[in-house]
Parts: structure tokens; C-alpha cells; sequence
């Protein structure tokens, strides 16, 4: 896929029903960038638990996470692969996923429009973080670096993906063992490119208040440092598995402009 502009590109704002003011704040946002979208209504875990936690191994959930399962986790899970589908049924080319938490800055069209123009060179590629480390360069656009990350590199408030990978990656995401940025970051697993552009275009300001893991992360399980244990050994052993990939696709090596 070579260079693609806004025409080839479908804006999806994931949004529950109930956060009104969070969807005013992206319409004014989106509105004076010229951009249209679609909102996808967010699913809420809680009222559709039972329905989703047959998709979900909440053993193997506990054990790669180091956490129970919660119902925000599993409703922002399905909520991001429900719009992937929307992607592969669309005439467009690529996707533009965001949560409805985000604060665009002065340049993000920019950005935008440069990584339009340089798709050849990722499959997926996010605009913030909430972590992103150990970064490799892949090379420039303008004046972004196109990285890849040997560490963890997660959070997917707004991200660009291909139709065509997510036509690949929906159906093979289920059951869930994992929070959904967390199994973004097994491309090494899934065999396509996740890179993030630097400096970031965009962060996230959900006011210390999240759906998924509550006020001040309230909602978040974490058991006990032993019963974690796991959950290190695989974080540890994934960052071998990313160089390692890396490696073997070329993309290990930082590329100079």
C-alpha cells in the first residue's frame, strides 16, 4: 500500500452513551481540524458481562496480566475490535481509532497527513502513549520520527490501522488473555508493523477518571507481588521477543534520514 491521503482514510470515535460532555469536547475538537467521523457507541462491560466473558480466558487473563479481569477491560476490548470490523466492511483503506479522551495539538494534521503519505512503511501507527520504550527509528516523516519499540508500547487512544490488518487481526484477537493494548503489542505474535510517531501529536486527559479502570484506577485488581510472578517472567521474556522480531524483519537496526 503505497501513499494514501484523508480520502482513503474513516474516522471512528469509540464513546459511551452516558459521556456526553466527553463527546462534545471531541466534536469541538474534530470539527475545527475539518474532520468527520463516525462514533462508534462504546460497549459497556458491566451490563453485557455475561455475554462477554464467555469470549474471554480469564485464567490466562490473571496470569498475563498480573490482575483480575475487569469489566471495563473487557467492554474497551471489544469495543476497539468491533470497530475493526466496521473498517473491513468500509470502502476505505485505513482507519483513524479514537477513544474519547484525547487532546490533539496544534499538529496533528501534520502528522496525520505525513503518515498518510508514508503508509507503505507501517501497519498500525499510534499518536500517543501511555508507554513507549526502548524506541528504534525506522526512518523520518518531515519532521517525525517513525519508531519502532523493543519495550512496551501501549495505549490506543488514537491509532491508525490498515483495513486490511484489521481484516488479519479481528478475528484471531478472541478469546481475550489480555488488556487490548497489551495484545496490540504481541506484533511479534500477530506479524505486522506497530510503530509510533515521535513527537507525539496528540495525549490523553480523562481527568483522573477512566471507564475502564476507574478513579484513580480503583477498578484495578492487582494481586499480590508472588502471584505476579508470571505476569514479570512473560513481561521479561516479551522484550526478547520483540528485538528478536524486529531483528528478523529489519527493523532493529535505527535508520538514519
Amino acid at each position: 500500500m503505497g501513499k494514501l491521503t484523508r480520502a482513503d482514510l474513516g474516522i471512528w470515535l469509540i464513546n459511551l452513551d452516558r459521556d456526553t460532555d466527553r463527546l462534545a469536547g471531541m466534536q469541538r475538537q474534530l470539527d475545527a481540524m475539518g474532520l468527520e467521523y463516525t462514533r462508534f457507541p462504546a460497549i459497556y462491560g458491566k451490563d453485557r458481562a455475561d455475554e462477554l466473558m464467555t469470549r474471554v480466558d480469564a485464567t490466562a487473563f490473571a496470569r498475563n496480566m498480573g490482575q483480575a479481569v475487569a469489566h471495563g477491560q473487557i467492554g474497551c476490548y471489544a469495543s476497539h475490535v468491533a470497530v475493526w470490523e466496521l473498517l473491513v466492511q468500509s470502502p476505505y483503506k485505513v482507519g483513524l481509532i479514537l477513544e474519547d479522551d484525547v487532546v490533539f495539538h496544534d499538529d496533528f494534521l501534520d502528522s496525520l497527513d505525513l503518515a498518510l503519505a508514508g503508509a507503505a512503511q507501517w501497519d498500525t501507527l499510534r499518536f500517543n502513549c501511555i508507554r513507549a520504550k526502548w524506541p528504534v527509528s525506522q526512518g523520518r516523516l518531515g519532521k517525525y520520527s517513525l519508531n519502532a519499540y523493543v519495550g512496551p508500547f501501549t495505549g490506543n487512544a488514537t491509532y491508525l490501522i490498515k483495513r486490511d490488518i484489521a481484516a488479519k487481526l479481528a478475528p484471531t484477537f478472541w478469546p481475550q488473555t489480555r488488556a487490548h493494548d497489551h495484545e496490540m503489542n504481541r506484533f511479534f505474535h500477530h506479524d505486522y508493523r506497530q510503530f509510533g510517531l515521535e513527537p507525539f501529536s496528540s495525549h490523553v486527559d480523562d481527568g483522573g477518571v477512566s471507564t475502564i479502570t476507574g478513579t484513580g484506577f480503583g477498578l484495578v485488581r492487582k494481586f499480590p507481588w508472588y502471584r505476579r510472578l508470571p505476569h514479570y517472567r512473560l513481561k521479561a521474556a516479551n522484550y526478547f521477543r520483540r528485538a528478536w522480531w524486529l531483528m528478523r524483519k529489519g527493523h532493529l537496526r535505527a535508520k538514519r534520514p
